[in-house]
């Protein structure tokens, strides 16, 4: 069994992309073994004491694997004319740091979306009773969508948003056809937000949140994390 790993990183900063923000330290969470997407949950932890150390815990509780940093306030921290200048230029680039943000989160819920449903049709309860036309519908639109998401890694919010309405409108159609005659949808309702809250792939928040990569996974196991340079 190949166990993977998940970098954890800790920033401070008022941008909303680590490239912005200022990297106070790094650690690997190793020992986790392959999961499909969506299933490792890690809880990541701040504490910090009275005399501004930062003590930073993430734990992977399907495991238990545990991890942890400790940050001291003479280990790269920012002076304070440093935050004076991160606040005012937080203010400047305000507008290009919403669309920015914007812009990831449409083409990480079209990352999830794709997975979601590709994980979906691969039940076997659902598999069963959809016919060979209709997965092969949604194989092929879904195989599409995320071939285009790794030539278009930096496409634009309204692009991410279309490809995912083409997308939903040849899945909720079929989706819809078999909840009708089974009480219920197959799989969870497609559309919404599946996967859980969108990844920000390289976005950092104020007061030194950690921005965490994913295990590493094969091209069928699910979405890459996006590094924005």
């Amino acid at each position: 069994l190949e166990f993977r790993r998940v970098l954890i990183q800790v920033y401070e900063g008022e941008r909303s992309m680590t490239r912005d923000c200022n990297l106070l330290g790094k650690f690997n969470l190793d020992g986790i073994p392959p999961m499909p997407r969506g299933q490792p949950q890690i809880d990541v932890t701040f504490d910090i004491d009275a005399n501004g150390i930062l003590n930073v815990n993430a734990v992977e509780k399907s495991t238990g694997k545990e991890q942890k940093i400790t940050i001291t306030n003479d280990k790269g921290r920012l002076s304070a004319d440093e935050i004076e200048r991160m606040v005012q230029e937080a203010e400047q680039y305000k507008a290009e740091d919403e669309a920015n943000r914007l812009r990831v989160e449409a083409k990480n819920s079209l990352e999830n979306y794709c997975y979601s449903m590709k994980s979906t049709i691969a039940d076997e309860k659902l598999a069963s009773k959809l016919s060979e036309e209709d997965k092969s519908s949604i194989t092929s639109k879904i195989d599409e969508s995320i071939s285009w998401l790794e030539a278009n890694p930096t496409a634009e919010k309204e692009e991410y948003e279309a490809k995912q309405k083409e997308l939903e409108a040849v899945v909720n159609p079929i989706l819809q056809s078999l909840a009708g005659g089974a009480g219920g949808m197959p799989g969870g309702m497609p559309g919404g937000m599946p996967g859980g809250m969108p990844d920000m792939g390289g976005a950092g928040f104020p007061g030194g949140a950690p921005g965490a990569a994913a295990p590493d996974a094969g091209p069928e196991d699910g979405p890459k994390i996006e590094e924005i340079d």
